[in-house]
């Protein structure tokens, strides 16, 4: 498969020939942060996905300071493939071109592939782990051979992964797997799509625990011990970990802030309404500061 470097201001993408479910118009955003008086002041916005402003584009995620990883397509587009935007010469790269719709990619923690959720095209529209190399030298590869049902993920180490896993209806499960030997073993139901990793290494999940109470969990990858961080905001279930620890949520137009030590609720940072951003849902922050933030979807 061949890489495709065009502008960020370039026209749209390629059609696809493959019918799947219909892509809600999403776009990103790009904010640089400061830690000022125990807050997070946002500036210099950007609006990141201007070539396909009416199209679907999320699921972002840092590969480095200056690179970040999108799922997208085209507003005419049932199919979503996989583009890296390059923050500082303000291009895109395609990097699948595939019948499949690839969804949720994140760099691995060797840095060398980037991981997906892949719907594949059978009559079941199986979804499972894929990896491909970030130079494009193959056409990848599933990351576990058998499993199926896989609905999010993210890498705690070159060989262990947490996986919302989604096991039959629609009941999910905080699962995790190990690519040496395929095991996998799932350790609690009704997360939320969103993880992260805090500073101490844990992985960092949100419990549904019924409609109305939802909290942020810290899980030791070694030990398995569950620890309690917070509620979530209302009805929110997408963050981001920032480099000191603090947890990004949004909700509506506003984000929040909390850190696990310093806060004792919820704290508002900003409303995002002037910059056109009034559904905020997924997040993704890099290690230098940068928050991406997608409108809608």
């Amino acid at each position: 498969m061949k890489k495709f470097l065009t502008s960020l201001l370039a026209i749209g993408f390629m059609a696809s020939l493959v019918v799947a479910q219909d892509l809600p118009v999403s776009n990103i955003y790009l904010f640089k942060t400061s830690v000022q008086d125990s807050g997070l002041a946002l500036s210099e916005p950007q609006f990141l996905t201007v070539f396909n402003k009416n199209g679907y584009n999320n699921q972002p995620a840092f590969l480095n300071n200056n690179e970040l990883l999108i799922a997208s397509a085209g507003p005419n587009d049932r199919q979503t493939d996989i583009y890296l935007l390059d923050l500082v010469a303000k291009t895109k790269m395609r990097m699948t071109r595939t019948a499949e719709s690839e969804f949720s990619p994140k760099p691995t923690p060797d840095n060398l592939y980037f991981s997906v959720v892949r719907v594949e095209t059978d009559a079941d529209r199986t979804q499972r782990l894929w990896q491909y190399p970030l130079d494009r030298q193959d056409e990848g590869k599933p990351s576990f051979r058998y499993l199926r049902g896989v609905g999010y993920f993210h890498w705690l180490d070159k060989f262990k992964v947490a996986l919302f896993n989604i096991t039959s209806g629609d009941l999910n499960y905080l699962s995790l797997a190990d690519t040496r030997d395929a095991a996998i073993a799932n350790l609690s139901p009704s997360i939320g799509r969103c993880f992260g990793t805090s500073p101490n290494g844990k992985l960092v999940y949100v419990h549904k625990v019924n409609d109305s109470n939802w909290i942020i969990k810290a899980l030791d990858k070694n030990s398995l011990e569950v620890t309690e961080i917070t509620k979530t905001i209302s009805g929110a279930e997408d963050f981001a970990i920032m480099k000191d620890g603090a947890i990004i949520m949004g909700k509506g137009s506003r984000l929040y802030r909390y850190h696990p030590v310093k806060s004792k609720t919820w704290q508002e940072i900003a409303d995002l309404k002037k910059q056109g951003i009034t559904n905020i849902t997924r997040l993704a922050a890099s290690s230098d500061g940068k928050l991406a933030i997608v409108n809608g979807g």
